[in-house]
């Protein structure tokens, strides 16, 4: 629970004698920003989240922005967070690492909204919402990272607005701060269509941000988000802006390398009934469970061997499910190295003859994302189940590290598999998978067969993967 309180002078200027280090930090650069608003009204956890309170965020300043006529910057609320950086120094939140890295999560989260006509107070909604990204960030330890995108599936303000996902980039105007225990960066949440969510999946966030950059409606320079915008991007301007992101597309596929899903694969070249060695991960029974040692192999694989050189972006995240519906970053198939993996030799790779794979349907309509912006690109893209360790990766020819190979294409480590597809099958089924790339819902159930590559794909409603024993 929260409540909404100014902060006091002496600790808006940091007077208070054992004002916490961190946070004085970072109330410096909002003085700086701010010079005429030392006490600007702040929504404040009423139990703090290291005495067992539900919120992590300690504070949540909100100020009032007059933006920049020179530059048609319009008058907006900037949000502040405190809390995803470390702001005591005491371990109390944060191990404390040293001055030299990121101090906590090494962000804070600000938000620019536009101040309607008579309005003479900032809306505290947005505090609500910056509370339930810190949660996600708490519960999963995946940090944020500018171009990343968040899938959030409601009007961010509980209204009937179409404003219901979010992207995020570095505040145009809060500068990085040093502190005692380290470096705090400020991300900025910027509001979102579907379709524009839809575009940041298929080719970047940082694309569709510099395109919302130049229309003054969808943010402009400062990408403030307006609650009451009824157009996208592509209402606006359907087709410059659409043929930039298939340029995009086109010449740098997708950043995006992996989500989190309600998915499940069979194996069909084994009969479902001999359960001595069962190779099938079925719906209706307990998921096998992967090894320490398998969990560490398929993480190192993802980290280093799956050939990637960007930052991925983040996968979607449904405000109903913030705890699972992400791949951590520790998990994510973003690739530091380019040093293929060998397979450990314990490891035992288990190659497929024929195999069943089934997606709900918001990951089906990523399925053509996956085959023309990664693998047509010569990367990988792996759909990781909510509800247990099932994990489906697809590969391209081109990707280093992979057990799948041209001889092998379906193989699998526990209940981990992984899908070769070369680049003339890749085309062919983007063909036959054309009707996933409308934004119409979908009649369910779908079915998709490549009889001669012995592979099946069901397109499911979401019932069958929430209630599996049904």
């Amino acid at each position: 629970m929260d409540e909404v309180r100014p902060t006091s002078g002496a600790q808006a200027h940091g007077l208070v004698p054992l004002f916490p280090p961190g946070l004085q930090a970072i109330y410096g650069e909002c003085r700086r920003l701010y010079p005429d608003q030392a006490n600007p009204l702040q929504v404040t956890a009423i139990v703090k989240y290291w005495l067992g309170g539900p919120d992590p965020l300690d504070y949540i300043s909100m100020y009032r922005n007059l933006g920049c006529p020179a530059q048609d910057i319009q008058e907006h609320w900037h949000y502040v967070s405190f809390g995803l950086s470390d702001l005591y120094g005491d371990n109390r939140v944060h191990e404390f690492t040293g001055a030299d890295g990121p101090s906590g999560f090494g962000f804070e989260l600000t938000f620019r909204l536009k101040r309607e006509a008579g309005e003479t107070a900032p809306p505290t909604w947005p505090a609500e919402l910056m509370q339930g990204l810190a949660r996600y960030v708490f519960q999963s330890e995946n940090t944020f990272c500018s171009g990343d995108h968040v899938s959030w599936h409601s009007p961010l303000d509980n209204s009937e607005s179409r404003i219901q996902h979010m992207l995020l980039t570095e505040d145009p105007q809060i500068q990085p701060v040093h502190t005692p225990f380290g470096l705090v960066s400020f991300l900025q949440i910027v509001g979102v269509c579907t379709e524009e969510l839809q575009a940041a999946q298929q080719w970047n966030g940082q694309g569709i941000l510099e395109l919302m950059r130049g229309v003054r409606v969808a943010g402009g320079p400062w990408l403030i988000t307006d609650m009451r915008r009824g157009e996208t991007i592509f209402d606006i301007d359907p087709h410059l802006q659409q043929e930039r992101v298939d340029q995009g597309i086109e010449t740098e596929g997708s950043n995006l390398s992996g989500v989190s899903a309600k998915c499940v694969w069979d194996d069909l070249s084994r009969p479902p009934e001999d359960e001595e060695d069962s190779r099938s991960i079925c719906i209706a029974s307990q998921p096998r469970r992967l090894s320490d040692k398998d969990t560490e192999q398929i993480r190192e694989t993802l980290r280093k061997g799956l050939e990637f050189n960007s930052k991925a972006a983040l996968p979607p995240i449904n405000n109903q499910r913030q705890s699972l519906s992400a791949l951590s970053r520790k998990d994510s198939l973003e690739s530091e190295s380019s040093a293929a993996i060998v397979p450990h030799e314990l490891v035992r790779t288990r190659q497929l003859e024929s195999v069943h794979l089934k997606f709900n349907q918001e990951s089906g309509t990523l399925l053509p994302l996956c085959l023309r912006g990664r693998l047509l690109h010569g990367r990988h893209f792996t759909y990781k189940s909510i509800n247990g360790d099932t994990a489906i990766t697809f590969v391209s020819t081109g990707v280093e590290g992979a057990f799948a190979t041209e001889e092998h294409p379906y193989a699998a480590h526990g209940p981990w598999l992984q899908i070769l597809l070369t680049e003339e099958f890749v085309e062919q089924m983007l063909g036959d998978l054309q009707e996933l790339n409308t934004r119409e819902e979908t009649k369910l159930p779908k079915e998709y067969s490549w009889p001669e590559k012995k592979l099946k794909i069901s397109v499911l409603p979401d019932s069958v993967f929430d209630n599996p024993l049904q």
